[in-house]
């Protein structure tokens, strides 16, 4: 990620000799945006607004997935490829874009990733069949892939740094309001109208949010294009891939949300069914529980610093396995609670782990955090199509117990980072001992 420019920028041509002033003042170096500028509320509204189509455009299908499987006529693990297509085509593009909004520019990036992203979801309603359907929502998920990866950058480049954090976790905020709010709109759209209008009516919304990210938007002032480099790249990733601590916490995130995928891409069909058989708007409305993430994520900066990073990924997996357990009952109250359990468990280790990346990558930061986006996505198309298959073959119990072995694998990779962080302590109490 190019460094915040602060100073001036350098005039073409320039003589160092000294020469009389000039006649007319010269002009006054840019300032970085920050809550006391104009321009900052404009440009947190257009990115609130970028984040908020992307994520409601990105699991548009996961609460319709019962009304697809009714109407096209198949099973749960198929209609997942839904949602998993999309999200696993993110999670491969997200760094390629990454890199080419550095020679081509943030906003262009996102500009042109939000209108391919609109234009195929107004196409994704007419399609004949599943497996055009999936084909769309691939190619949907892909052009997503350059809002996050360019946002993020865009931010650190215009905004003030004492300003920055503030200004990350509004753009967040817009991605948990998206993925809450498309799941809201195409469940009740699909009780009055079908599948086809759910999704028809999320294209609206997006299409919207586009516009006014279009309108909003301040250029970008400090951008500087830098040229592709293919082979730094590799180079920057192939450490990041190589450092033990970076491949850890990449695992975690998968896992994290290998849990989570598995749970909300199948949830739908166990309420629809026995003893629930709740209507396709409550479904929709029971993410209305992302809200506790909020909370959740909010709260594990706090949590790290009293329990420490490994401290806090161990309640983060306690609470998500007994959120698991609790949604084996057949009490809508429990399992209810239990997703409750899940999604704060989630949030809080996703929170943990995506920091703890930021702050171990002390090079090429946007890749390192562009290699966990795609560990994280794939996680997700991953736990999307297990969970469903499993729940297919043996039904929720059989979800429950993939996504319980995925916390197991969190559990594994914790207590392995927590006995070589032990072992690392000793080495230089050895060495000392030696001399």
């Amino acid at each position: 990620m190019p460094p915040v420019h602060t100073g001036a920028p350098a005039i073409p041509g320039a003589s160092t000799v000294s020469s009389p002033a000039p006649a007319t003042a010269p002009a006054t170096a840019p300032e970085p945006l920050s809550p006391r500028r104009p321009g900052y509320r404009r440009m947190i509204l257009a990115l609130f607004a970028a984040g908020l189509a992307a994520f409601t455009l990105l699991y548009a299908t996961q609460a319709l997935l019962p009304a697809i499987s009714a109407d096209l006529g198949v099973t749960a693990g198929q209609a997942s490829w839904t949602v998993s297509a999309a999200t696993g085509a993110l999670a491969l593009f997200v760094l390629p874009l990454s890199a080419l909004s550095e020679r081509f520019g943030r906003t262009r990036m996102m500009t042109w990733s939000m209108a391919v992203a609109v234009g195929v979801a107004l196409l994704v309603p007419l399609a004949p069949n599943l497996e055009w359907l999936v084909v769309l929502r691939a190619v949907q998920g892909a052009a997503i892939a350059g809002i996050p990866a360019s946002a993020m950058a865009y931010l650190a480049e215009e905004v003030e740094r004492r300003a920055l954090v503030a200004a990350i976790g509004l753009f967040v905020a817009g991605n948990s309001v998206g993925g809450m709010s498309g799941r809201l709109v195409t469940g009740w759209a699909a009780q009055l109208g079908g599948w086809r209008a759910g999704l028809a009516a999320v294209a609206v919304m997006a299409l919207v949010c586009a516009a006014a990210f279009l309108v909003l938007l301040p250029r970008a002032r400090f951008f500087r294009p830098a040229p592709l480099n293919p082979r730094a790249v590799g180079r920057t990733v192939a450490g990041h891939l190589r450092d033990p601590l970076l491949l850890r916490l990449y695992g975690i995130g998968a896992l994290f949300m290998t849990v989570f995928g598995a749970v909300y891409t199948v949830i739908g069909y166990r309420l629809v069914d026995e003893p629930f058989s709740l209507g396709q708007g409550v479904i929709g409305s029971i993410f209305l529980i992302y809200l506790v993430g909020t909370v959740s994520s909010a709260a594990a900066g706090r949590l790290v610093g009293r329990t420490g990073r490994r401290g806090a990924l161990y309640l983060a997996v306690t609470t998500t396995a007994l959120g698991l357990l609790l949604s084996l009952s057949d009490s809508l109250v429990a399992v209810v609670f239990g997703l409750v359990l899940i999604t704060a468990g989630f949030f809080a280790g996703h929170a943990v782990a995506s920091a703890a990346v930021s702050r171990t990558a002390t090079t090429g930061r946007a890749q390192a955090s562009a290699l966990y986006q795609s560990a994280y996505y794939l996680g997700s198309s991953a736990g999307g199509t297990l969970g469903a298959l499993a729940y297919h073959q043996a039904g929720w119990a059989a979800t429950v117990g993939v996504a319980l072995l995925a916390v197991l694998g969190v559990v594994s990779i914790t207590l392995y980072g927590t006995h070589a962080a032990r072992a690392q302590r000793r080495i230089p109490a050895s060495a000392a001992g030696a001399r």
